[in-house]
């Protein structure tokens, strides 16, 4: 990766917080200077990392790309601190690191919430809720909530992720925290689940999703970027932020397509997060720059 922004002290700084005042973190999390969910141009540009959580460390053609902490943490801290990003998306790891280092005064933290389909695992689709809950983001201050929901027809599994998350969506809105759903058409393929990126299926997706919980009112939806956006985006009324995908894509389509749908009303910006921290050239800033240029300028265009 090209530029080093965390220092060794800073690793051992946060080492010693861990193991000497672990108190300190949730501290520091709910001290931190807080800013409006939405900017004055209405858009939002989130750092997704919450992949690790599920076993998902690969980066292309890399299967351990994510596994290095510290590694991970600089590319993070590299993104938070260029202009245009607004926060942070990940598990309570990711996030207590980032609280201890000082990475998150005046940004969006989006908190995780099922990982316990753990990529590969014959219990996959059942999704548990094993990370954050509602009433922890509240107690933290989080800004949001983020699930992932996996629907296979084939797959008794879903059940209980459908239940949970409905659990999940009531309860958000209850305590007033958006909530952001990721849905997905999911089928087994070789021992792999693989997600459908048709635009019918993820058109089905999203209406299954919206109504999940007793209140839609918070409920944000995290979708792909896939043919006919258009169409998709007129199956909702949800405020929607686009996500990334993996990277290995080729960066140009990848950040054509994003510049397309940002345009498309009920689009309020990108969650991206290993297209952006493992660019095929290393340079994270430069790849960050890039989207929150298209974010910005999206939000530009529409004013």
């Amino acid at each position: 990766m090209t530029g080093i922004t965390l220092s060794a002290d800073d690793f051992s700084r946060l080492r010693d917080l861990r193991a000497s005042a672990p108190h300190e973190i949730a501290t520091r999390l709910r001290n931190r200077r807080r800013r409006d969910l939405l900017g004055v141009d209405g858009k939002l540009f989130i750092v997704a990392a919450d992949h690790p959580a599920r076993g998902a460390l690969a980066v292309g053609s890399d299967p351990m790309a994510m596994a290095d902490r510290y590694d991970l943490l600089d590319r993070l801290a590299t993104a938070l601190k260029r202009p245009g990003v607004d926060g942070v998306l990940g598990t309570p790891d990711i996030i207590d690191d980032l609280a201890a280092l000082g990475l998150l005064d005046d940004k969006i933290v989006v908190g995780s919430m099922n990982r316990g389909g753990l990529r590969g695992a014959t219990f996959e689709m059942d999704d548990r809720y094993g990370a954050y809950t509602v009433e922890e983001l509240a107690a933290i201050g989080a800004d949001f909530a983020k699930t992932l929901i996996r629907i296979n027809l084939d797959d008794a599994g879903t059940a209980p992720t459908l239940q949970a998350t409905a659990d999940a969506v009531t309860a958000a809105a209850r305590a007033r925290l958006p909530i952001m759903l990721e849905p997905f058409l999911s089928r087994w393929k070789d021992g792999h689940i693989v997600n459908d990126l048709s635009t019918d299926a993820v058109i089905a997706s999203i209406a299954i999703a919206a109504g999940l919980g007793a209140s839609s009112a918070y409920t944000w939806m995290k979708l792909p970027v896939v043919e006919d956006m258009e169409r998709v985006m007129a199956a909702t009324t949800m405020p929607t932020l686009l996500l990334g995908g993996d990277s290995g894509a080729d960066p140009d389509q990848t950040f054509a397509a994003w510049e397309d749908a940002l345009t498309l009303p009920g689009v309020r910006g990108l969650t991206v997060g290993r297209t952006l921290l493992y660019p095929p050239d290393g340079d994270v800033a430069s790849a960050v720059d890039a989207a929150a240029g298209l974010v910005r300028g999206a939000a530009a265009s529409i004013r």
